[in-house]
């Protein structure tokens, strides 16, 4: 049994947002999260969306599995480095900004049949 993987990495969004979209999918058919992706609102759907494509695209070229045995095994969102800005507050203080992204990962596997 092989393990499909795909990476997504410097995704400007905060793991913590990103976590609540990845947990929608986990564990599902590939087909059904693409269409549960498709219909969330949420901002980290659409790379996501992507990222599953991609993944599925790994598995037909490389492997020759077809995406109806694929399900979603793992995926998780890692932190990735933040990037540190300031905002100059009342009496010269300093207010910092922290703009997180994230390292978003997803592992297929074939369905046992």
């Amino acid at each position: 049994m092989t393990d499909i993987r795909a990476h997504l990495r410097y995704l400007p969004i905060a793991p913590q947002k990103v976590r609540l979209v990845v947990d929608l999918v986990r564990g599902r058919p590939v087909n059904e999260a693409m269409e549960l992706l498709r219909f969330e609102t949420r901002r980290p759907a659409g790379p996501l969306r992507k990222l599953l494509a991609s993944a599925i695209a790994n598995a037909e070229e490389n492997f020759g599995i077809s995406r109806d045995d694929l399900y979603i095994a793992k995926i998780y969102a890692d932190e990735a480095p933040t990037r540190k800005w300031r905002r100059f507050g009342a009496r010269g203080r300093f207010k910092p900004i922290l703009r997180r992204s994230s390292h978003v990962t997803v592992v297929l596997r074939e369905r046992e049949s």
